[in-house]
């Protein structure tokens, strides 16, 4: 059972990315080497329980740990503080502790999102393993410990920086993902390589089509490159200070998208998409990046399937969306933009900066 591993390093706080292909059944005796905790909740949504629950139940008991399922329902709206209630409640009627008990986030970013805030939450904090099964997970949200909920004025306001203990990534969980989930993860790929390495981008330009066929030969490197340049980052600055900024272009506009459309109808990947287009058009009409750096990026993610332009809601409600962005200081967003594919910066800008009078519906 060959793993790779890509080591976020934090002192004491470090931690291995383990990524392999079939290798689920290695992730109990790996959760043991990482903890000392004699309880394992694994918590997931209904369709990725159904492939691989009891499977990592089982691979969690044969390691020594008693295992309690747990599930939430699938989709955005379960990054709530209610269902991170519920999941106090059941741990606690459990007869958890500080030293007992490690979750295990079995799923996409929801899961993982969910199951690191009550970690980081429950008892000032407990560990947390991700087992990431989207490929938006695996790139993206189970590395870096940014937990959080969703609440009314926004997503990811109420949330805490809580680093996994472990991330255990089998890239044949893929196989099971519904392929609008596969082309949403795809936009965090694009994303790292369009603000961090060119080379990737090229690579992606050239072998997209392989990597949604998910090519092993072209699959576990790219997962890997991506693990990689998430690690650097975070390793540099892991609590959002400045270089890790960059990690939310696109965000910005899709994050609003998001709240604007109530978290229904739009993954998370599909607005960030629309988000990365516009941020790259607004990037060339601040004169930062050169000419056709949008339309590239947007070539690429038309190939992807995603959707690239966007919704046509009124501009002051996007104002109001984007306006209360937690990358927001005195009154001015850290909005990332490009310098072109592979370097980005971030310019604090006003909402109404970001979004100028008429420019809805221009970004192409």
């Amino acid at each position: 059972m060959s793993t790779r591993t890509v080591r976020v390093s934090l002192g004491k706080r470090s931690y291995p990315i383990r990524l392999g292909r079939g290798t689920l059944d290695g992730v109990g005796a790996a959760v043991r080497e990482h903890s000392d905790a004699t309880r394992a909740l694994v918590l997931s949504v209904p369709p990725v329980d159904a492939h691989y629950g009891a499977r990592v139940a089982r691979s969690l008991r044969a390691a020594g740990f008693r295992v309690k399922r747990f599930l939430v329902p699938d989709g955005e709206r379960s990054k709530r503080l209610r269902q991170a209630e519920r999941l106090y409640g059941e741990m606690l009627d459990q007869g958890a502790d500080r030293g007992s008990t490690v979750i295990v986030a079995l799923g996409g970013g929801v899961v993982g999102d969910l199951g690191g805030f009550v970690a980081a939450t429950l008892f000032r904090g407990i560990p947390v393993v991700q087992v990431p099964t989207s490929l938006l997970a695996m790139v993206d949200s189970s590395v870096g410990g940014k937990t959080g909920v969703n609440v009314a004025q926004g997503k990811n306001l109420v949330g805490a920086f809580h680093q996994p203990s472990l991330v255990w990534i089998d890239a044949a969980t893929l196989e099971t993902l519904p392929a609008r989930q596969l082309r949403a993860g795809m936009a965090e790929v694009v994303k790292h390589a369009a603000i961090w390495d060119e080379r990737l981008f090229r690579r992606l330009e050239r072998e997209v089509d392989a990597l949604m066929a998910l090519d092993p030969a072209i699959l576990l490197p790219v997962l890997e490159r991506n693990c990689r340049i998430k690690a650097q980052v975070v390793s540099r600055d892991e609590r959002e200070g400045g270089l890790r900024m960059l990690l939310n272009f696109g965000h910005t506009l899709g994050h609003a998208v998001e709240a604007l459309r109530q978290y229904r109808g739009v993954l998370h990947g599909e607005g960030v998409s629309m988000g990365m287009v516009y941020a790259a058009a607004h990037s060339e009409r601040l004169g930062l990046a050169p000419e056709g750096t949008r339309e590239r990026l947007e070539a690429l993610l038309d190939r992807i399937g995603l959707p690239t332009a966007l919704p046509r809601f009124e501009r002051r409600a996007y104002l109001r969306a984007i306006s209360v962005d937690k990358k927001k200081r005195d009154a001015r967003i850290h909005f990332v933009a490009l310098r072109g594919i592979g370097r980005a910066e971030t310019v604090p800008l006003k909402p109404e900066e970001i979004l100028p009078a008429g420019v809805l519906g221009k970004s192409r």
